[in-house]
C-alpha cells in the first residue's frame, strides 16, 4: 500500500456517529495503557492547517507510530475559520472520527479566541499554543476558558515572516507543539521536510521553514 494511502482522511458522518466516537474515545482514555495523543489545529484558510495536520501524521507513522491527518472545513474561503485533526498512537487507533476530546490545541490565528472555546472538551490539564507575540500569562489573562490549561505562545507569524517571506505559521507551530508535547521528535520532522518539500520548495524557502521550526522550538514560552 502507498505511504500516502497510509493516513486516512476521515469524517464524522452523523451525529449519533459522532456520540458514539465520544464515548469510544473516553472509553479508551480509561482502559487502555497505549499512548494516544489527540491534536487540533484551529486556523483560518490559507495558515496551512490542514497542511500541518497530515504532516505530522506523516512524521509520526515514519516513526513507526500509528497516526490519522484530516481537515474539517467550514466555508472553503480564505480567512474562513477551519479545523485540521491529528492522532498519533503507538497502537492501532480504531476511532474514525472529528477530534471532541484534545490532549493539545494550537491556534494559528490568535483573533479566533474571541469567538471559539478552544479548550472545549480538552482532555485533563492540555496543552494549548496561541501564536501571538504575547506572554503566556497576558494572553491567558484575557479570556477566562484558558483557565487551568498549560498556555504556550510563541510569534509564529513573526518567525515566518522573517524566515520564509511569507506570514504562514503552520511550521513554526509545529514546532512549538514539538517542545510542549514531545509528539514527534525534532529530527524526525527535520528530515520529513526535506523529504516532502524539496521539490515543492526552493532552496531558500526549504531551508527557511527549517529554520522556523527551529526557531519557534526554541523561543515557544509557557506559563
Amino acid at each position: 500500500m502507498e505511504e500516502k494511502n497510509l493516513i486516512r482522511m476521515l469524517f464524522p458522518t452523523s451525529e449519533k456517529r459522532a456520540r458514539r466516537a465520544r464515548s469510544q474515545r473516553g472509553l479508551e482514555k480509561r482502559t487502555s495503557v497505549s499512548y494516544l495523543k489527540e491534536i487540533i489545529w484551529h486556523g483560518r484558510g490559507g495558515q496551512g492547517a490542514k497542511t500541518v495536520a497530515e504532516f505530522l501524521a506523516l512524521v509520526a507513522l515514519r516513526e513507526g507510530k500509528y497516526s490519522q491527518g484530516f481537515p474539517e472545513y467550514g466555508p472553503e474561503r480564505s480567512g474562513a475559520p477551519m479545523r485540521g485533526y491529528t492522532r498519533v498512537s503507538d497502537a492501532p487507533i480504531k476511532m474514525h472520527s472529528a477530534v471532541y476530546h484534545p490532549d493539545a490545541v494550537l491556534v494559528l490565528d490568535a483573533t479566533l479566541l474571541n469567538t471559539i472555546d478552544v479548550t472545549e472538551g480538552m482532555a485533563g490539564e492540555g496543552a494549548v499554543l496561541i501564536n501571538t507575540p504575547l506572554a503566556p500569562r497576558e494572553i491567558a489573562s484575557r479570556h477566562p476558558f484558558l483557565a487551568g490549561k498549560k498556555v504556550w505562545t510563541v510569534d509564529a507569524t513573526g518567525i515566518a515572516r522573517a524566515e520564509i517571506g511569507r506570514p504562514i505559521p503552520n511550521m513554526p507551530m509545529l514546532g512549538a507543539l514539538v517542545k510542549a508535547t514531545s509528539v514527534v521528535k525534532l529530527e524526525s520532522v527535520a528530515g520529513d521536510i526535506r523529504k516532502e518539500f524539496q521539490e515543492k520548495f526552493s532552496p531558500r524557502v526549504l531551508e527557511g521553514n527549517l529554520k522556523t521550526i527551529d526557531r519557534a522550538f526554541r523561543e515557544v514560552r509557557s506559563v
